[in-house]
């Protein structure tokens, strides 16, 4: 009977030692958590953008946005070759990434869209109250892609809005019928082409998103005193990002 007990808690002491050799060296571990410290930044740059809006200086708020866009951009890539998933199971990159992007993308941008005067000022809080809320209920959506990896309905880009609205700096009442027509079509089901994830014709895609960045930076140089034909150029590109799946459906049905 000893001899029995005395196996099975070698069997054990062998399966404990087995499990212990599986699991990630601590320099493996620390490079996975360094990704999700990355991600986090995010949201430390979202406070500096906020800091800008804050004083109106809007052009120096779309920029530290754009450096937020870039890391969201970059930081999926890296935790997928670093395998943080696996690595790290206990923190949830997926929960971080939303925390960060609603902050990125809908929460100072919706302050930059009341705060500035491009809307009309009984209007303004209302909408922002509304961008915030709707933005809040998509990101909790689970079906907010396609199976093709398209957006369903506005993705709540409203850091892309608010960048329209300041360059195009309509009339109050027409930028006011935009956001809340925005708003609106957060819920319905048209596709809006994911940059990255949508594999059809992706070389254009992303031609077009390096096209816009360096066109993007240059306003933002300008303070977004540029001519009409950057104005065009990013207004299409724009157009192509919202429409182009449903261009190419409606091609296709003719064809």
């Amino acid at each position: 009977m000893a001899d029995v007990q005395t196996g099975l808690i070698l069997i054990a002491e062998a399966m404990d030692t087995q499990q212990d050799s599986l699991k990630p060296k601590p320099a493996i571990r620390a490079a996975a958590f360094s990704v999700h410290i990355f991600t986090a930044f995010g949201a430390a740059v979202a406070l500096l953008a906020m800091l800008e809006a804050v004083r109106e200086h809007w052009a120096a708020m779309f920029q530290w946005l754009g450096i937020a866009l870039i890391i969201d951009a970059i930081d999926g890539p890296i935790a997928r070759r670093l395998d943080v998933k696996n690595v790290q199971p206990n923190w949830s990159g997926d929960v971080l990434d939303l925390v960060v992007d609603f902050v990125t993308y809908v929460f100072v941008p919706a302050y930059a869209i009341v705060a500035s005067g491009l809307l009309l000022p009984v209007a303004a809080p209302l909408l922002g109250v509304a961008i915030i809320v709707t933005s809040a209920l998509y990101f909790a959506d689970l079906r907010m892609k396609a199976d093709d990896n398209h957006f369903r309905g506005f993705p709540a880009l409203w850091n892309a809005a608010a960048f329209y609205l300041f360059l195009l700096h309509w009339p109050p009442l027409w930028s006011t019928l935009l956001v809340a027509a925005l708003v609106v079509l957060t819920f319905v089901p048209f596709h809006v082409l994911h940059p990255v994830r949508v594999v059809r014709l992706r070389w254009l895609t992303m031609s077009l998103i390096a096209i816009w960045a360096l066109l993007a930076l240059y306003v933002l140089e300008m303070d977004f005193r540029v001519g009409a034909g950057v104005t065009v150029a990013l207004c299409a590109i724009a157009l192509w990002i919202s429409f182009s799946d449903a261009l190419i459906r409606l091609v296709r049905s003719f064809a």
